[in-house]
């Protein structure tokens, strides 16, 4: 386990303030590595509170020992590698509050479960999908389903392990890629029919318990785009049909509020027309969420930690605007002046990522402004 640092204005207190500081503030253990960490941590000490970042904690034991000696009143995982265990041990204490909730952290590492849950009990629109315990049951659902067919791992990132079958030859290649990828335990692909559709797009969903019980705020639709190892570009707002603007809030909800707890969620859809399918949901919405940074009054990290605390939040958009995030890389000086002589432009440099953002009129001027800053910081065409 990684040392922990603590942080928040009770630590800026005098000495002999500390202690009573302390006991009145409100505390909050992050658990997980990665940029999330230090931005939501920012986040909840803007609000008084005072924070504990622990980058690693992989077992019950760890966490319980970590409860006993910071005695936080709320456990949030602020990253995917923060095991569904840690998070069950940490909600056994009645004094805890743990968000994402374990079953949505599960859920969200599971794309069999998840799925299940989305289509067979909540009745979600979803592409058809399968699953295969062997190359020959996968050969079997290409067989019954046709061509072309989409084989995900069950478990780990989207694009890892991922293949597309357009023939029967490819099945085989398939399976071995993804069974390689795939933990040790784990022998069971995915295969989801192929659908043409418009637009990929992400709806942050916050979902906040008011005095009539829990309910959801919606921002601006985010669209977004990767191309191979390109950074990954977003643009908010991303316009679509008053009826598949509604067609998604409503999925969003559903799911969201099936998975409990309070936060910010990151549902992924897929949109034809007025259409608009459930495709994924990730608790720890980062990369996606950072052109709310300059796009809303309240970003993403400022309504999740809002909404965990229980605080009045709203999802105003400010203004059109757009990001690529990608690695974060070596930036000269002279290349970062460039990059900000661009018309509202904004350069965000993390721990391990960069993003480039911009503001404009319209989306259109700034994603063409983001990306020009990209071109500087990711050292894109170079």
């Amino acid at each position: 386990m990684s040392e922990p640092s603590e942080r928040g204005s009770a630590e800026r207190a005098s000495s002999s303030e500390r202690g009573s500081a302390e006991r009145a503030s409100t505390r909050v253990l992050l658990l997980g590595s990665g940029d999330t960490g230090p931005e939501l941590a920012l986040a909840f000490e803007r609000l008084g509170v005072v924070v504990t970042l622990v980058e690693y904690c992989q077992d019950g034991a760890g966490v319980l020992a970590l409860l006993d000696e910071h005695q936080p009143d709320y456990v949030i995982a602020v990253s995917a590698d923060v095991p569904p265990a840690v998070l069950v041990a940490a909600a056994e204490r009645e004094s805890v509050e743990v968000f994402p909730t374990p079953r949505a952290v599960r859920l969200g590492a599971d794309r069999e479960g998840l799925r299940k849950l989305a289509g067979d009990e909540l009745g979600l629109p979803t592409v058809p999908f399968w699953f295969a315990s062997s190359a020959e049951e996968l050969a079997a659902v290409a067989g019954h389903a046709g061509f072309p067919l989409v084989v995900t791992p069950l478990t780990g990132t989207v694009t890892d392990g991922q293949s597309v079958l357009t023939r029967p030859d490819d099945v085989e290649p398939a399976w071995k890629r993804a069974f390689a990828t795939g933990p040790a335990w784990s022998n069971r692909v995915m295969a989801e029919t192929v659908v043409d559709v418009d637009d990929q797009v992400t709806l942050l969903t916050v979902r906040t318990t008011e005095p009539s019980g829990p309910a959801v705020r919606f921002c601006e639709p985010i669209g977004h785009r990767r191309a191979g190892a390109a950074p990954l570009e977003t643009w908010q707002p991303h316009r679509l049909s008053l009826a598949a603007l509604d067609a998604a809030r409503s999925i969003a909800a559903r799911i969201v509020h099936s998975l409990g707890g309070r936060g910010v969620s990151a549902v992924e859809l897929l949109v034809r027309g007025d259409e608009v399918y459930f495709a994924s949901v990730d608790a720890h919405p980062f990369d996606v969420g950072l052109v709310t940074l300059r796009s809303q009054r309240l970003s993403l990290f400022e309504l999740h930690a809002r909404a965990i605390l229980g605080l009045a939040c709203d999802t105003i958009m400010i203004s059109p605007a757009a990001a690529e995030v990608g690695t974060r890389r070596s930036i000269p000086a002279s290349a970062l002046r460039e990059a900000m002589d661009v018309p509202e432009s904004d350069v965000r440099l993390l721990d391990t990522t960069s993003a480039a953002i911009a503001t404009a009129p319209d989306v259109v001027r700034a994603r063409d402004r983001a990306h020009r800053v990209s071109t500087v910081i990711h050292g894109l065409g170079s």
